[in-house]
């Protein structure tokens, strides 16, 4: 039987949710939640490294954060797009992970690819729940499930949050799963002087992630946060005091 996972994290590219929301999966994954990361591409056209070493960073980091399962969509990165081939793939998994909770990409951002995998695993989220929408997974005909909640990361583009998670006693785990991708941050060391620099290998690019962690962590006082928005949906509480 597959793992069924409480949350499921699906990203354009490998290193997406560690850069967004790995603060939020550790600090889940420590309170006893399964979680799992699938990525839609393998960043085959990032400037740095290849697809091999950034499978095995992805691994690395899948390690680190304890994730219950790392899988990869294998869509051609740059060029993917929604519509019903890739809408069927990705429903194989929603079906065979059967997450309670999805947390994908922005709608709207500076890489193209983010924008155009939220709609598609937004959309993809609504078939997987429809009956008649017929998928096969290894000779096995899946059952419809669709996810209860779907929240979506903030990345390079600045978004008032709905809501923020603090990950100040994850921080250094997340800084941790970051750094796993070695051929495509700044880690302090040699960083391939071989390769070209890039907008993200720039020292001040894991500035830029702090200073938004901070900024994120102020908002509901406290040194590091990670924002979220929702999709179309209303958070309710049971309490006021379950709002920080």
């Amino acid at each position: 039987m597959e793992t069924k996972l409480d949350i499921l994290v699906i990203a354009a590219h490998p290193d997406d949710a560690e850069l967004m929301c790995s603060g939020t999966i550790a600090k889940h994954v420590a309170q006893g939640h399964k979680v799992g990361v699938l990525d839609l591409t393998r960043g085959e056209l990032g400037t740095r490294g290849t697809i091999h070493t950034r499978r095995e960073e992805a691994e690395n980091s899948a390690k680190i954060l304890g994730l219950s399962v790392r899988e990869n969509a294998e869509f051609e990165d740059g060029f993917f797009v929604n519509d019903k081939q890739h809408q069927l793939e990705l429903i194989k998994f929603i079906r065979k992970f059967q997450p309670d909770m999805v947390i994908c990409n922005p709608n709207e951002d500076r890489h193209p690819d983010h924008g155009r995998a939220a709609k598609l695993v937004i959309d993809s989220c609504f078939l997987s729940g429809l009956r008649k929408v017929e998928t096969i997974d290894r000779g096995v005909e899946q059952k419809e499930w669709r996810p209860k909640h779907i929240y979506q990361f903030i990345q390079n583009d600045y978004i008032q949050p709905d809501f923020v998670v603090d990950i100040t006693e994850y921080w250094e785990l997340k800084l941790a799963s970051i750094r796993a991708f070695s051929t495509q941050f700044f880690t302090g060391g040699n960083d391939l002087e071989d390769e070209p620099e890039t907008f993200i290998s720039n020292p001040g690019f894991m500035e830029f992630i702090e200073a938004r962690a901070k900024e994120y962590g102020h908002q509901i006082g406290v040194k590091y946060g990670e924002g979220f928005t929702t999709v179309k949906r209303t958070i309710g509480v049971d309490l006021l005091t379950d709002l920080i």
